[in-house]
């Protein structure tokens, strides 16, 4: 049995300005939709794509250039949308993955165009989808003409440099084996991509090992033959060869 010690569960902070932004043809679109502020198709606007697409690196550009408060949608009060927009800019994020205030939001809407305002809203679902969902019809259409860029599927180069970025976030220099290795293992997703590398961070630490390919594959192998429990190790998208 391999030494191992408990690794501190410390959070690794991910760079998100714009200078670390990663472009590729999944994401110009919405990159494009950031740098051209203030002149938008509208003035609320949704970034939808999958979890670990950059949504929320788009959103803190955004924030940091336009100096908007960011604010998750759970979090919205029909009380406060006032003061929100009080400053002419706001980024509301991951809206629909919870419960939100249909009314704040509603308020919201209305309120953006009587002040003049520049919206932004992330989420990982097209609004359009989200309004099948809402219990107060006029909502639920303005979200269907709500305008929207989406994120897509990264490809093969953005993987890589995404991967290069989350190693350096946790200090990590991979070399080119390792990369080889992991890459056409991952699920094709940043945000599967985004939980290998913690994974195998916490594991390489917990060994007081390196993190190298041969260590990358060990652990892989002894998830699949072991079954450990779900979470310690993700496993879809892996042929552990």
């Amino acid at each position: 049995m391999a030494a191992r010690q408990l690794p501190l569960d410390l959070p690794h902070a991910e760079s998100r300005t714009r200078a670390d932004f990663l472009p590729a043809p999944a994401n110009e679109p919405a990159l494009a939709l950031i740098d051209a502020w203030p002149v938008w198709p509208a003035r609320l606007v949704a970034l939808s794509g999958p979890e670990g697409s950059g949504k929320s690196h788009l959103a803190a550009i955004f924030a940091e250039q336009a100096g908007a408060p960011v604010l998750p949608a759970a979090k919205l009060e029909a009380a406060a949308v006032p003061s929100l927009l009080a400053g002419g800019v706001l980024v509301v994020e991951d809206l629909g993955e919870g419960p939100f205030d249909e009314t704040a939001l509603f308020h919201l809407i209305n309120l953006v165009g009587e002040q003049r305002a520049s919206v932004l809203v992330t989420s990982r679902r097209l609004p359009a989808a989200l309004a099948q969902e809402v219990a107060t019809p006029d909502l639920a259409s303005r979200l269907r003409a709500m305008p929207a860029v989406q994120i897509g599927a990264p490809d093969d180069r953005l993987l890589a440099m995404v991967a290069v970025k989350l190693f350096a976030d946790r200090q990590i220099s991979p070399d080119d084996t390792l990369l080889s290795y992991l890459l056409p293992r991952v699920e094709r997703s940043i945000g599967a991509l985004r939980d290998l590398v913690a994974a195998l961070d916490r594991e390489a630490l917990a060994r007081k090992r390196p993190l190298t390919r041969a260590l990358a594959a060990e652990l892989l192998r002894e998830r699949a033959q072991t079954g450990e429990a779900e979470g310690d190790m993700p496993s879809a998208g892996f042929p552990f060869t």
